[in-house]
């Protein structure tokens, strides 16, 4: 969740101390979170690990559109974009050594 740019001739605001509070907004309880520095080695981690994965989609896969209708056609057609996802890298790391040869 984006939280907000600061101008570059603005100062970073200090970490926060204590509990996030019940009553705060999503947004204002990310950008706290975001402040310390557990939250930002998480969200490193995230960007890392997990956010590739909805690009190569995206881009590789023309996954920007979800062409079925409704929430289970939608859940469905992620769920298989996912999958073909995961044969890729498996084809990619383990190579094709294990396949059968191809019938002329």
């Amino acid at each position: 969740m984006a939280t907000g740019r600061l101008a570059h001739d603005q100062q970073v605001p200090a970490a926060p101390r204590g509990r996030i509070p019940t009553d705060a907004a999503p947004k204002e309880r990310m950008a706290r979170k975001l402040r310390t520095k557990p939250g930002r080695a998480a969200y490193a981690r995230r960007k890392a690990i997990v956010e590739p994965v909805f690009g190569q989609i995206m881009t590789c896969q023309d996954g920007r559109e979800l062409l079925l209708r409704g929430e289970a056609g939608a859940r469905g057609e992620w769920r298989l974009l996912a999958a073909c996802h995961n044969l890729r890298k498996i084809f990619r790391h383990a190579g094709t050594a294990g396949l059968p040869a191809a019938r002329a």
